[in-house]
Order: C-alpha cells, then sequence, then structure tokens
C-alpha cells in the first residue's frame, strides 16, 4: 500500500490536512517537499509543488492538485494529466474526499482483511 503524501507550501494548511487524513484512513499520511508519485496512492500539492516537479509528470492520475481559478493553472493540471483539480477555496474535507477517491482508483488501498477466524 503506498502512502498519502502532503506537500504544500502553507504549513498550517499541510498540518490541518495531515490530521485530516490521518482521522480518515490507515494508509500512512507524510509530509514532504519531494514527492515520490512511484510510491505513493495519492499525492496533495499546491501549484507551486506541482511545477517543481519534473516533466513530464509520471503518475499524474495520483496527484490531487490543489489551484487558483487560474486558466492557465487548469490547462497546465489538464495537459499533464491530473485528474483531481480542486479549488484553493475548497474545504479540507472536500480534499480529504478526493485523496481517498484517488487511493481508491490508483489500486494501492488493500481491502482490509475480513474479520473473524479463517474458512468460516
Amino acid at each position: 500500500m503506498g502512502s498519502i503524501q502532503v506537500s504544500l507550501s502553507d504549513a498550517n494548511r499541510a498540518e490541518a490536512l495531515c490530521a485530516l487524513l490521518e482521522r480518515s484512513t490507515q494508509t500512512p499520511v507524510v509530509r514532504t517537499e519531494k514527492p515520490d508519485l512511484e510510491n505513493a496512492c495519492a499525492v496533495v500539492l499546491d501549484i507551486e509543488s506541482f511545477h517543481r516537479l519534473p516533466q513530464p509528470v509520471e503518475h499524474a492520475e495520483r496527484i490531487v492538485l490543489i489551484a487558483g481559478n487560474d486558466a492557465l493553472h487548469l490547462k497546465e493540471a489538464w495537459e499533464a494529466g491530473v485528474h483531481s483539480v480542486l479549488s484553493e477555496q475548497d474545504p479540507l474535507n472536500t480534499v480529504v474526499l478526493a485523496v481517498l477517491a484517488t487511493c481508491l482508483r490508483s489500486g494501492s488501498r488493500k481491502p482490509k482483511p475480513a474479520e473473524g477466524p479463517p474458512g468460516k
């Protein structure tokens, strides 16, 4: 199972998002300056962090991008193959939903094993 990586310029927003994610999933949540898209089920980026990624972006479908409603930023995300783009004004609970959906789509989340004795 991959981790959820958070790379946001706003440290307070990043901490608050990490806390919400840690309460919402058993997937490890990591704050990072250098996201590893290969080993993540989802990576939350703002536009500054997105611009620091090597081009072309690999595994762009794992990115949850938080950007302003700037046409250029939206075009960049579209052309890179990002599936989830949220507004900077969206509440963090909306970001959490987008992250969890991205993890499910990535196939990195494994279902929890069923409770109870084996064979019954």
